[in-house]
């Protein structure tokens, strides 16, 4: 039999194994423990093995092409399993409500709060999920012989072949009947038409689950089933391709050239989903925040155009950086000579302790043409994917990747990447309250990756002013993001508006522009995901001025004791440095930028 250590459990394992070495020899404090652990760490493990538990066994399996293994799909809640989640999660916050919040560390209430921040959220998507799955149900009345089916399979009860082939038949006539009224509508709002196709591909998953169980191994099945399942199968496919050509998006932008297509969330589920990562501030306020931020910006660069001879004309200094680019093959040499230089000038300062391990095994990888359609520059985390041409690419296209992956500008982001950025988080995650996965936030990611950008600048890491601008350009580009992704999501711009803000307020060549959107409302990305970099890093920024500037850490001491506490909400995080007074019902509130400076 083999046996398989999902990724749950192997956090369990490791949080658990981590846990008793604290406990080793009298020598051991309580800050030694709460490196790992915290009274309410056990309550956080057993609620995500729950969770995944049920997830794991109402999810249907897929089979390779070899039929040598299985695992689990991710497919659309069925009723049933949205059903046992909501109840589990209520469950855990009758658990919560019966802890003794005011009896426990720091740690504790923080994660108590995240928690239960957690469980509500998800609470709030489950319900919001029943009432568009209710909405829908009209279009897939069928859905219901197919969940029959799966909860027959689950127990691996004996099936009459005959009788199952009737069903398929039965359940195929209701699908046509079904998928005819659906070709018939003028329109479905597009959320409704993505759970429609979602629900559809889900329930062929869960059926080729049912028949994969049986068929070959029952003859009784074999004999009966194959070809009405394929005819079912089939139907399936070809209901889920229709499914979202009848989306409509409900909103007032004007008709939009660039193709690229996405769903705006609107203002109210923006502060939604602000308030869900502590963010106390509103849309057009985050906005303001970042045009701000950008005039900062214009001031430096003008600077840096002046000492390089093209006076007030910041994009020909801009034409002069992206034109360094090294020759075709040296980009894997530049990316190392650049992070040599980032590593040697934070630890010539002592910012922050950087274990040999995490030096000696972090990787190289290059990136695809595919990927690179979304991901123009280079990615990183357990290892560095360079984004550079191919000779697949188009001559315009291998340039503008060229121009845009130039020195300078890579100058700024490898470290953003590398360490100490995302392949130090990577590592340090995986080591330090690990049980706190659950917890992550791009805010906490992305913002600690940008808030060395912040830092490294205001230490004069960049020299010269090529160097300045290469920096500037990047911190531009993370004012754009708020700024043009909370404008499509508010439904004032459309994706091209946001290309040609691009082009023409950052300097992007335009292939990258376009794929930084594409990237930004097609991809897999929550809808403020570009919009925590800047602000991430702008609240360890405040953070790293209350607790060093004020002289109560050394920079090491901030830096290590923040990657400790693994990626959870900064103003979490501010409540652990600073032992905030906190109570159960805590709820965003800290207001980390100040508008007057």
């Amino acid at each position: 039999m083999l046996i398989t250590l999902t990724k749950s459990y192997f956090t369990l394992l490791i949080t658990f194994c981590l846990t008793i070495s604290v406990f080793k020899g009298k020598a051991q404090t309580p800050n030694n423990l709460y490196e790992q652990t915290s009274e309410t760490a056990g309550l956080v493990i057993r609620y995500g093995q729950d969770i995944g538990a049920i997830k794991d066994f109402y999810s249907p399996y897929s089979v390779n092409e070899h039929a040598e293994y299985q695992y689990k799909i991710n497919v659309l809640n069925s009723p049933e399993q949205r059903k046992r989640l909501t109840e589990v999660n209520n469950d855990y916050l009758k658990q919560l409500d019966q802890t003794e919040f005011s009896a426990l560390s720091i740690y504790g209430k923080v994660d108590y709060i995240l928690l239960k921040k957690k469980i509500n959220f998800e609470l709030i998507g489950l319900k919001k999920e029943e009432e568009q799955y209710s909405q829908i149900t009209k279009y897939i009345s069928f859905a219901d012989g197919i969940y029959a089916l799966e909860q027959k399979r689950r127990r691996g009860n004996y099936l009459e072949g005959e009788k199952v082939a009737g069903e398929l038949n039965g359940i195929l006539k209701e699908l046509k009947t079904d998928s005819l009224a659906y070709h018939n509508l003028p329109g479905l709002d597009m959320p409704l038409a993505k759970m429609t196709k979602d629900a559809l591909l889900g329930l062929k998953g869960r059926l080729k689950d049912f028949y994969n169980f049986y068929n070959t191994f029952d003859p009784n099945f074999t004999w009966w089933v194959p070809e009405p399942y394929k005819a079912l199968d089939k139907a399936l496919q070809k209901y889920s391709d229709l499914a979202l050509s009848k989306g409509k998006i409900n909103t007032t932008q004007k008709p939009d050239s660039s193709g690229i297509k996405g769903v705006p969330i609107g203002r109210q589920e923006l502060i939604n989903q602000l308030q869900a990562e502590m963010i106390p501030y509103t849309p057009e306020e985050l906005i303001k925040l970042a045009n701000k931020e950008f005039a900062w910006c214009d001031k430096e660069m003008l600077k840096a155009s002046q000492e390089m001879g093209f006076g007030n004309d910041w994009k020909k200094a801009l034409e002069k950086v992206k034109n360094s680019y090294v020759p075709v093959g040296h980009q894997p040499e530049l990316i190392v000579k650049l992070y040599n230089d980032a590593i040697s000038f934070i630890k010539e300062r002592d910012l922050i302790t950087i274990p040999p391990l995490a030096e000696e095994t972090w990787g190289m990888v290059m990136m695809s043409p595919e990927r690179q359609l979304v991901n123009p520059f280079f990615t990183g985390g357990k290892e560095i994917s360079i984004s550079y041409p191919t000779n697949t690419m188009q001559l315009q296209d291998r340039l503008m990747s060229m121009r845009g992956n130039n020195p300078y500008f890579s100058r700024g982001t490898v470290q953003h990447e590398l360490i100490p950025g995302h392949n130090l988080q990577y590592f340090m995650n995986s080591r330090y309250k690990a049980y706190r996965q659950d917890f992550t936030t791009p805010f906490a990611i992305e913002g600690w990756a940008l808030y060395w950008e912040l830092l490294l600048y205001d230490k004069g890491f960049a020299k010269t002013p090529e160097e300045r601008v290469g920096m500037l350009f990047w911190r531009m580009h993370r004012c754009a993001r708020i700024i043009f992704s909370l404008n499509y999501h508010l439904g004032n711009w459309t994706p091209q508006q946001c290309i040609d803000f691009l082009v023409d307020r950052v300097g992007h060549e335009r292939a990258n522009a376009e794929g930084e959107v594409r990237r930004s409302f097609k991809g897999d990305y929550s809808p403020l995901y570009q919009v925590a970099y800047l602000l991430g890093g702008l609240q360890l920024m405040e953070l790293k001025k209350e607790m060093v500037d004020s002289g109560k850490m050394t920079y090491k001491q901030f830096h290590d004791a923040v990657i400790k506490e693994n990626l959870i909400p900064v103003e979490m995080l501010r409540a652990t440095l600073i032992n905030q007074s906190l109570n159960k019902d805590f709820t965003t509130s800290w207001k980390f930028y100040d508008f007057n400076k």
